[in-house]
């Protein structure tokens, strides 16, 4: 089983040279070059330059680099999406996506050159949230690119009214109806921004939450926030263990064929067992990293 740990996703504005350059010193899992929110108009075009140039020159290691366009329907859409491809990252993200055909329209100006460069999908509108399954199941088509959501929660506050306190009941359904599409059709999903980079207590308490809603980890505003994703997102020693003991259970010649045995006193069925493998397979390929 292969899994790339998505624990931590950094947004650095494509506008600050220093802050590309710092990115390839910090221990996120991923890193969201950004194109939109993070740069003013006049900024934009210089902000491409620098983002494909950082890409193209490479020395990001295990990162993941992703760069965030503009949406086609601005005057910078397009130009971006070209020069990304060309820049050729690990994926692209598209932001406001509300409906498949957006992922559609996406994937047709990338051309032949853009099929080994994923897409990642912004859900921050309300017509994204009633879309969530039809937009998830674009991946499921042959030359499929789309493999992750990002959960655009700003944007959602804004559009909705609805508020970020309080475990964020107010989109609570949204963020689970994402996290069912996304698994539905086997693609990752990333929980929204905590805003407080200060507040360290807040920021671990949101990452909780979105590891008990099924998220994969957290995308980040500042790189102070990268070790409390790191070590909420990752299985502890003691999930680890657990795992690797439903694991070597199920693999004794006692149990060959069973669908459920009794374990230190607990039914543990074959699903569990594959619930472990998942398990032992992030914890490695964190390990395989540090």
């Amino acid at each position: 089983m292969t899994i790339r740990p998505r624990r931590s996703v950094l947004y650095m504005p494509g506008s600050n040279a220093r802050a590309l350059e710092k990115a390839r010193t910090l221990d996120a899992d991923s890193l969201i070059l950004d194109l939109e929110d993070a740069v003013a108009p006049d900024a934009k075009d210089l902000a491409r330059r620098q983002i494909c140039d950082a890409v193209t020159a490479g020395g990001y290691d295990h990162r993941e680099v992703v760069i965030r366009i503009n949406g086609l329907d601005t005057p910078w859409g397009l130009d971006d999406l070209a020069a990304a491809v060309k820049a050729k990252p690990d994926a692209i993200l598209v932001p406001k996506v509300s409906k498949a055909s957006d992922i559609f329209t996406v994937t047709g100006h990338m051309g032949h050159a853009g099929h080994d460069i994923k897409l990642w999908a912004m859900m921050e509108t309300p017509l994204g949230m009633l879309n969530a399954a039809e937009i998830a199941a674009t991946a499921s088509g042959q030359g499929a690119l789309l493999t992750a959501f990002v959960m655009g929660t700003n944007d959602l506050a804004k559009e909705t009214g609805a508020r970020l306190e309080n475990n964020r009941i107010g989109m609570l359904a949204w963020l689970s109806t994402c996290v069912a599409a996304a698994c539905a059709h086997g693609l990752a999903i990333l929980d929204g921004v905590y805003n407080d980079f200060r507040d360290e207590a807040g920021l671990e308490a949101e990452c909780l939450h979105g590891r008990d809603l099924g998220m994969d980890g957290k995308t980040l505003i500042h790189p102070g926030q990268i070790g409390a994703a790191n070590r909420i997102f990752a299985p502890d020693e003691a999930e680890v263990a657990a795992a690797r003991e439903i694991i070597a259970a199920f693999e004794l010649p006692e149990n060959a064929g069973k669908g459920a045995i009794n374990l230190n006193g607990r039914m543990v069925e074959r699903m569990h067992a594959d619930m472990a493998a998942k398990t032992v397979a992030l914890a490695e390929a964190i390990e395989g990293r540090e």
